[in-house]
């Protein structure tokens, strides 16, 4: 049996035999494997990324830019507010007292008219005709009345001679006594023929605005006529009334007690503009059981006619004024989960929750009856952004420079 000689081991690596191709070809995969395995630990463990990137830090956030607003004392009014209607201090339908034709009207519809302003004429002839009637009659009546007197005397002398009897005397008196009464008729016909010229003439009764005219020239009107000549309202005061809820009427009954005048105000409907300012007058006698409710009554000047009758507006009454209270704008005031609170702005720039108790709402300021003292930073604008120790760059706050500053 022939045996088969063995390889040569020394001459496998040999330069040059395929088996030492081999080798090399083998060395060079495994130095570039190793090379991307380094590549990629560099990579993956964040070398290329320096100090932070090795610790697996997450980049720095940037500051949340804020609006920031410090908390100041000031005064703060305790209102009572309600929606209120403008009603007219007096309305009045002007009629006619008489009946007759129209001649003349001496108004402008919506012309404002004082009291005693002659405002139409009726015709006044027929009256003038009754006058002169009843004038007639009295002096008629009158002439008899002297006769009836002298006879009287003569009488009474006749009588004292025994020349007539007692009788005719009596009925002498007692025609005087029927002249007598016939003047005082007569005398109630004039003075009835005067005024009915005196109706004639129709003044204003009040003064105030008169509204659309109801009747035209030439028309014959009469007293019974349910429009009458036209309708005047009185403005100036005017009077309004609010309903408040009947919890806030004892200390505004204490405060009418001390005899002390409280202010009123009316504002449009969406509450910016004030339209005009007056007094408390009165509150009503009971309390509205189907609203729980009490109206007060208001009068204001009106010397503009600000308010017209029957306009809807926002009646505010103060109450008292808190003097020294705390004040933050309106927008600062958050709330969650946990009630009212505000971002206050700390010394290095970080902000923290800050529970606050509210008080009044004034305008778009809010009062803090606790949580907060004067002077403290709080985020008014940018809010939304925050949390708990967030950084934040505090922006400068709007100019008020201008007209009116």
């Amino acid at each position: 049996m022939t045996i088969p000689p063995l390889e040569n081991k020394a001459n496998s690596d040999i330069p040059g035999t395929p088996r030492g191709r081999r080798s090399r070809r083998r060395w060079w995969l495994l130095l570039l494997a190793a090379a991307l395995f380094l590549a990629g630990w560099y990579v993956l463990s964040g070398r290329a990324g320096g100090p932070a990137a090795k610790r697996g830090a997450k980049p720095a956030t940037p500051p949340t830019p804020v609006l920031a607003l410090p908390a100041r004392k000031g005064d703060v009014g305790i209102y009572l507010k309600g929606l209120g209607t403008v009603t007219a201090l007096n309305t009045v339908t002007v009629k006619s007292r008489i009946d007759g034709q129209l001649m003349e009207v001496f108004f402008r519809e919506g012309q404002t008219v004082q009291r005693g302003d002659l405002l139409a004429v009726i015709d006044p002839r027929p009256f003038e005709v009754e006058l002169t009637q009843a004038e007639g009659q009295m002096a008629r009546d009158a002439a008899l009345l002297r006769n009836a007197r002298v006879d009287l005397e003569r009488y009474r002398q006749l009588w004292a001679q025994d020349s007539i009897p007692k009788q005719q005397l009596d009925t002498q008196l007692s025609l005087v006594h029927q002249y007598e009464g016939a003047i005082k008729i007569d005398q109630g016909q004039i003075d009835a023929a005067r005024l009915q010229l005196t109706y004639s003439r129709i003044t204003a009764p009040v003064g105030g605005r008169v509204g659309l005219r109801q009747v035209d020239v030439g028309n014959f009107i009469q007293a019974s006529d349910a429009n009458g000549l036209v309708v005047i309202t009185q403005l100036q005061p005017a009077a309004l009334l609010f309903p408040i809820p009947e919890g806030d009427l004892p200390p505004l009954l204490a405060k009418l007690r001390s005899g002390e005048k409280l202010p009123v105000e009316a504002f449009d409907r969406e509450q910016k503009q004030l339209l005009a300012k007056g007094e408390l007058l009165t509150v009503d006698n009971q309390i509205d059981p189907t609203t729980g409710t009490v109206r007060l009554k208001a009068l204001f000047p009106n010397t503009n006619n600000e308010l017209f009758p029957n306009q809807f507006v926002n009646a505010r009454l103060l109450l008292e004024t808190r003097r020294g209270a705390i004040l933050v704008p309106s927008a600062a005031i958050q709330r969650g989960p946990q009630g009212t609170f505000v971002y206050l702005v700390q010394g290095d720039h970080t902000v923290t929750v800050r529970p606050v108790t509210l008080g009044v709402v004034q305008g778009d300021d809010t009062s803090i009856a606790s949580g907060l003292a004067e002077g403290e930073l709080v985020v008014v604008d940018g809010a939304e952004r925050l949390r708990e120790g967030s950084k934040v760059d505090l922006k400068q706050p709007p100019s008020r420079s201008g007209p009116g500053r």
